[in-house]
């Protein structure tokens, strides 16, 4: 009988214990250190609520690069990622053809500016008629406008960039056979960003070239603002959604490709909002300090939604009424009471 008695003893000890302890384990269950922290009781603010779509940021300008010649490619020093210049060479052909058809140019010209002296001599004596020199005259000049178009075909073995940008895609590699027309590199300019997006015939009515739209990029873990720049008026066969095109400001840690969620604002509701300031992450988790109606602070995990500034919504965990507590002094623990600053 004794050792069950004991055995119960120990079990009623451990539950105290736990239920003594505080939810973040720094808790003390003497009298309560205070803290002087700042303090926010929440009430309800109109938010805009959002039809949310995804969509892909891109590039406004691009521009594929090709050689105006055949040939085959004998240096691509650039690769994907690469960030290049106005000027700069791109790709280098070997103008077997073009160097062919220069020699072949020159050679008739050279046989051109022989037959022009000859009959200039004979005109001068009276052995030809004018008709018959003008023609030799205008062979000439022909074949010296060949000798220049092979000259200019020749300087185009060198491609250079029309414009800044960066290489988004490479589609030939060193060794390959160019051919006129045939894309060898994709650049884009990374300063005219576009996020494009579909809406669904329920909203586009509501869409105007002009409007602000919320722009949230996943890795970057804030909105920031984009401009409607147009609004396509057809939509797509298949997914019968209209293509909406979203103008961004130039910014270094947005790129062509990343992922968008685009908000269009629909309306209003209500919701809460706490500084960002407030919110403490342990283990991926979200959460703040919440005082009781005696100042006692308790941590409690909220789930949060869009940061707009230096304040971020908050789902669910807190409800209109509650006061947030943070930036304490000492560090604000669960069971802390609150002293007024």
């Amino acid at each position: 009988m004794n050792r069950h008695f004991a055995f119960a003893v120990a079990v009623s000890s451990g539950l105290l214990l736990v239920a003594c302890g505080s939810d973040d384990g720094n808790g003390d269950a003497g009298q309560p250190v205070l803290s002087k922290a700042d303090t926010l009781t929440l009430t309800s603010v109109e938010l805009p609520a959002r039809y949310v779509t995804s969509g892909t940021v891109t590039s406004d300008h691009r521009v594929s690069i090709s050689s105006r010649i055949s040939g085959y490619i004998r240096e691509l020093p650039v690769r994907e990622g690469d960030r290049i210049k106005t000027g700069q060479v791109l790709v280098r052909v070997d103008p077997v053809n073009a160097r062919q058809g220069l020699v072949q140019a020159e050679a008739d010209l050279a046989d051109a500016k022989g037959d022009l002296n000859r009959y200039e001599e004979l005109f001068k004596a009276s052995a030809v008629s004018k008709q018959q020199l003008d023609r030799v005259r205008l062979r000439y000049k022909v074949a010296r406008s060949q000798v220049e178009q092979a000259r200019n075909q020749l300087s185009y073995a060198e491609v250079r960039s029309p414009v800044d940008g960066v290489v988004v895609e490479k589609r030939m590699n060193k060794g390959d056979l160019a051919s006129p027309g045939a894309p060898i590199l994709l650049l884009e300019d990374p300063a005219n960003l576009l996020v494009e997006t579909y809406v669904s015939d329920q909203f586009v009515s509501g869409i105007r070239e002009g409007d602000e739209v919320e722009i949230e990029v996943s890795s970057l873990q804030q909105a920031f603002t984009g401009v409607v720049r147009q609004v396509v008026q057809a939509a797509d066969a298949v997914s019968h959604q209209f293509l909406i095109k979203i103008a961004l400001q130039a910014r270094d840690d947005v790129h062509p490709g990343m992922y968008a969620q685009v908000g269009f604002k629909v309306g209003s509701r209500k919701g809460l909002q706490v500084p960002v300031a407030a919110v403490i992450e342990r283990a991926g988790l979200n959460g703040t300090y919440v005082a009781d109606s005696n100042g006692i602070v308790h941590y409690r995990q909220i789930r949060l939604g869009q940061k707009r500034g230096e304040q971020i919504e908050v789902l669910a965990g807190l409800h209109d009424g509650d006061t947030v507590a943070w930036n304490g002094a000492p560090a604000l623990v669960t069971g802390m009471k609150l002293q007024a600053k």
